[in-house]
């Protein structure tokens, strides 16, 4: 029985992941910003695979602080963890900074997980034969300092591709510096059938078992065990 946290887990790909390994009988973690959707969905799941070993962590990850209480949480809770999927993503949305003036995308899709990853590294590597999937995307583009930093304002499709191929060069980064952590970064396929493709495009070019099947192979499969700092492409197969 594997111990894994999937952020983003109260909708789309993650809450799908969530429940196929769920009915494996792991311990899942869900991550979602809104407590009241997290304890629904943590129901939900439960009751579809009929595994009671299912809980969950509340943390808005357009405030970083929020991201850093909760891995105090894991820290205070989880002796260890097999498997961490960075799931958590954002595209549109109202406004496009966050109260302390970054940039949205980038804080949800890269900064967030940074600081989740890298402050509970103790606890990753207590796990059994650790495994970090980040989910990136076919759409990344030349990181621009300014945006990093919310100094610049560019549109969202921009800046999403930015936080994307920031997380992707982390990804390879943080793969170096945890040699004994397989580390990958995955694009799970564009336009996968979800809320977050659906909202901005209105359709959708794959179903979500796509990326579903890839992010569980990604984790749990034995052919991926020696892929650490690499790149796997879903629209490529």
């Amino acid at each position: 029985m594997k111990t894994i946290l999937i952020t983003g887990s109260t909708d789309g790909i993650g809450k799908l992941t969530a429940l196929k390994l769920a009915k494996e009988g792991h311990q899942i973690y869900l991550h979602g910003r809104s407590e009241d959707k997290l304890n629904t969905v943590i129901n939900e799941l439960k009751e579809a695979s009929k595994n009671q070993n299912i809980k969950g962590f509340v943390a808005d990850f357009l405030n970083l602080n929020t991201v850093k209480q909760m891995t105090e949480q894991i820290k205070n809770e989880l002796p260890s963890l097999d498997i961490l999927i960075n799931n958590a993503g954002v595209l549109k949305t109202p406004s496009n900074k966050t109260k302390d003036g970054l940039d949205i995308r980038m804080a949800v899709n890269y900064l967030a997980p940074f600081i989740l990853t890298e402050n509970i590294i103790s606890v990753l590597e207590k796990g059994t034969n650790t495994r970090v999937v980040n989910l990136s995307s076919a759409a990344q583009s030349t990181v621009k300092k300014g945006v990093l930093t919310g100094d610049v304002s560019i549109n969202s499709s921009d800046s999403y591709a930015q936080s994307k191929l920031a997380l992707t060069m982390w990804s390879f980064n943080f793969a170096k510096q945890h040699p004994n952590i397989t580390t990958i970064a995955v694009n799970p396929g564009s336009l996968l059938n979800t809320k977050m493709a659906k909202e901005p495009y209105g359709q959708h070019w794959s179903p979500a078992e796509k990326g579903v099947d890839i992010l569980y192979s990604l984790a749990m499969d034995s052919i991926h065990a020696n892929k650490t700092g690499s790149y796997f492409d879903n629209d490529r197969g």
